[in-house]
């Protein structure tokens, strides 16, 4: 009798057997990781969603050179089936690699040695390679650099495709994101995520509906990138197939309603938890109404893709880049900020040749003014009614004055240094430098562990319009120090 892995496999192979085998690919895989974990959906492994119950026979009839093993032998039946996956997915023959004679007998008589392998040998040989062609994948879609955002060039393009990765190659369709939330008895809860709004330099991935555990049992919530297990060239990879988890973001839901809320209506709260995460609440029932991720394109591809379900994927060491002239301070920097919501922009503006000298350093923060109060000249407008879009399956609304804002900050030499996206909500307030000279004013604070940014608007109430009249970064001495091996 086969085991649930065993039937898993077997109902993974009977699909392959469908396919053609279009050169150096796989089919996907039957089965689903749903909601919840259970007999539909279930973690199988640190990374893996495994899913599907479906029974199956006849894996070996295309096996002439295997000995098919007995179903009355799970580990060796298991062993059989992902040795058959393996030599199909990367079989020299298939696949783009050069390869020598060698290399190719190596191959043909680690095939033939399936019972001289550990159980579960295949299975991870297969694993591995596939997230090593994954990651050679990405290395060459990333590598094209905008010279005018310093990120990726295809970042965009390719999220554009209906939600699903659209490499020329091929090997990274089907790449989606789910949270996991958890509750404080062990169970968890698996959702895919209901829509996506790809947006200028970040991405708003956002989950609802009616099916929410109840708050008050939920200890935290996993936010992952998942991408097929099992993916094939020639058409998009199965909603139904296993996938491999990438711990983004975790996030503490214990004390929910005590974290920063940032703003209401008649029907609902929003609460924001660091980084870019906003949680609705309903106000009558204080339970779940909707989740709202906001992701910035800056490693968003292999932040999704590379980590495992368990520890988020983990930049290169960085190289400090040489500073010219220390003692000048930071020069020809460039900021793009955006504040929008649910496809609306309020705000999109890039800022060039920003500077600050090295006297501007006051509380372990590096002072970088973009938009002087003083200089009406710098000053510039909002766009529409500024308030942050949300739905879920039966309601939607806006909340005023809140929006996302996203932040991309570039050095002298064009490299990322500091990208957000994030909730904000703006607050009435005192102005900081002169006069409340034309109306109320109203200020926007963005907090993290390598900067904060402050934004002062004033309310003009005859053309109903707010203005932004001051913009400053703060940047950390200690991220300045570490970027380019400095000592301020």
């Amino acid at each position: 009798m086969a085991t649930g892995r065993g039937r898993l496999l077997l109902q993974h192979w009977r699909g392959l057997q469908a396919l053609h085998w279009p050169p150096g690919g796989v089919g996907a895989a039957p089965g689903l990781a749903g909601e919840a974990p259970g007999p539909a959906g279930f973690r199988k492994r640190p990374g893996t969603i495994y899913a599907g119950t479906a029974t199956l026979k006849q894996c070996a009839r295309r096996g002439r050179h295997y000995k098919q093993p007995s179903a009355d032998h799970p580990a060796s039946l298991e062993s059989f089936i992902w040795i058959r996956i393996y030599s199909t997915a990367f079989s020299p023959k298939r696949s783009n690699w050069q390869v020598n004679s060698a290399e190719k007998t190596a191959v043909s008589m680690n095939l033939l040695s399936v019972e001289d392998k550990e159980a579960g040998y295949w299975k991870k040989e297969y694993i591995t390679k596939q997230r090593a062609s994954v990651k050679a994948a990405l290395a060459r879609v990333l590598k094209p650099v905008n010279p005018y955002t310093g990120l990726p060039v295809k970042t965009k393009e390719t999220l554009s495709k209906t939600n699903i990765f659209s490499f020329s190659f091929s090997r990274l369709s089907g790449l989606g994101w789910v949270i996991i939330l958890k509750e404080k008895n062990g169970k968890e809860y698996i959702m895919q995520h209901i829509d996506l709004l790809i947006n200028d330099s970040s991405v708003t991935i956002i989950w609802y509906g009616r099916n929410w555990p109840q708050l008050a049992t939920l200890s935290t919530l996993d936010l992952c990138g998942v991408t097929p297990v099992f993916m094939d060239r020639s058409k998009p990879p199965s909603k139904n197939g296993p996938r491999w988890l990438s711990l983004i973001a975790k996030y503490n839901l214990s004390n929910l309603t005590e974290s920063t809320m940032i703003g209401w209506d008649r029907l609902i709260r929003i609460f924001c938890l660091h980084p870019g995460l906003l949680v609705g609440l309903w106000k009558r029932e204080e339970e779940l109404a909707f989740v709202m991720a906001n992701l910035h394109f800056h490693h968003l591809v292999e932040k999704s893709t590379l980590g495992s379900a368990t520890v988020p994927y983990e930049l290169p060491p960085h190289t400090p880049l040489l500073d010219d002239n220390p003692e000048y301070g930071l020069h020809g920097y460039q900021l793009h900020v955006d504040m929008h919501s649910g496809g609306v922009f309020y705000l999109c503006g890039t800022f060039r040749n920003l500077f600050t000298k090295k006297g501007s350093i006051e509380n372990g923060y590096v002072k970088l003014v973009v938009v002087r109060f003083k200089n009406n000249t710098e000053h510039l407008p909002l766009i529409g009614k500024v308030g942050l879009s949300w739905r879920t399956d039966l309601f939607s609304g806006c909340i005023k004055s809140c929006s996302i804002m996203d932040i991309t900050l570039l050095d002298e030499y064009g490299k990322p240094f500091w990208c957000l996206s994030s909730p904000v909500c703006m607050r009435s307030s005192v102005p900081s430098d002169g006069p409340n000279f034309l109306g109320q004013t109203y200020c926007v604070d963005y907090v993290d562990s390598e900067g904060k940014v402050h934004v002062e608007l004033v309310w003009i109430k005859e053309t109903e319009e707010y203005f932004i009249v001051s913009l400053v970064l703060y940047l950390k001495i200690a991220k300045i120090n570490h970027w380019f091996g400095t000592a301020y």
